[in-house]
C-alpha cells in the first residue's frame, strides 16, 4: 500500500484570486513549483506547505491530505 499526498491548492488559489506566479512570489518559490504542486506531481516541504497554508488562513490539513492507495 502506498501513501500519496493530495491537495486542493489549485481550487484554494483560484479561489482567492490569485494567479501561479502571485502564490509562488507569495511564499517564495517557484511558479514552476506551484504547477507541479497543482498536478501533484511534487510533494512540498513542511515549510512550503506552512507558507501556502498561511497565504490561505487556514491549517495544513485544510489543503494538504494524505490517501492510501492500493
Amino acid at each position: 500500500m502506498k501513501i500519496v499526498t493530495t491537495n486542493n491548492v489549485k481550487e484554494r488559489r483560484e479561489l482567492a484570486g490569485l494567479t501561479q506566479t502571485e502564490l509562488a512570489e507569495k511564499v517564495e518559490t517557484k511558479r514552476v513549483t506551484i504547477a507541479s504542486l497543482e498536478k501533484s506531481k511534487y510533494e512540498p516541504s513542511v515549510g512550503l506547505a506552512m507558507r501556502i497554508a498561511k497565504v490561505f488562513n487556514c491549517t495544513v490539513e485544510d489543503v494538504f491530505t494524505e490517501v492510501k492507495k492500493d
